[in-house]
């Protein structure tokens, strides 16, 4: 049973997987890749996986390995930084694309705004941190759907948002974010999108993921009946 769990768990992100390239190369909309993506979590069966990526082609053994590795996968990279300070004061900061990540990031952010954008990110192995101290700002964060990441952060006047979809079951041989720190009178806001997908597609997904969640939670109600 344990073995089924597992080639059904990685099935189901190597599909995940596939369809966001399948989305990034305009194969479908956003709204053809909204309804994938909730039959793909749904899905309680390999096959019900596969039918999902059939219209894409066929897909041979090497495909399946290569789908993997798009996702967030550590990078044993000599030359990256042990440690780095970022400030952001009266001003914007943003990191996209394909950027290092350091092992460790200080953040201080005073009265302006700052945006790490994590899908595209090359990322050591095991935990990286970022303490991030936020006044009178905002702090972005964007993560790829199996990026884990664990938020200890306190606020005061301010607020944090969490809208990011955690894998179920971390893996130790995928990197990890864990952001610490504090926000007073600013905000922090941390979200997930697919490749390519712009924020504005990500909340009409997230939308439709919730209105088919309330009704896959509907019809697993039992019957109702008189004892």
């Amino acid at each position: 049973m344990a073995e089924s769990l597992v080639a059904l768990r990685d099935r189901r992100e190597q599909v995940i997987s596939r369809l966001s390239e399948g989305y990034a190369q305009d194969v479908f909309d956003v709204d053809e890749l909204e309804r994938r993506l909730d039959l793909a979590h749904g899905a309680r069966s390999v096959a019900e996986l596969d039918a999902l990526v059939a219209d894409l082609g066929p897909t041979p053994s090497t495909a399946s390995t290569a789908m993997v590795l798009a996702g967030p996968t550590a990078i044993d990279d000599p030359n990256r930084a042990d440690t780095k300070k970022l400030r952001v004061v009266m001003s914007s900061v943003e990191r996209r694309g394909r950027w290092s990540v350091p092992r460790a990031l200080d953040l201080r952010v005073l009265w302006g705004n700052a945006e790490l954008d994590f899908r595209d990110a090359s990322l050591g192995p095991g935990i990286t941190t970022i303490d991030v101290r936020v006044f009178m700002g905002n702090f972005e964060v964007i993560l790829p759907p199996n990026l884990a990441i664990e938020v200890d952060v306190s606020s005061f006047a301010g607020s944090v948002t969490e809208r990011h979809r955690v894998p179920p079951d971390a893996d130790p041989a995928r990197p990890q974010i864990r952001i610490v720190g504090r926000v007073a009178f600013g905000n922090l806001e941390i979200t997930t999108r697919l490749p390519g997908e712009t924020a504005r597609d990500a909340y009409k997904r997230e939308k439709r993921e919730r209105k088919q969640l309330r009704k896959a939670e509907h019809k697993a109600l039992p019957p109702g009946g008189g004892v």
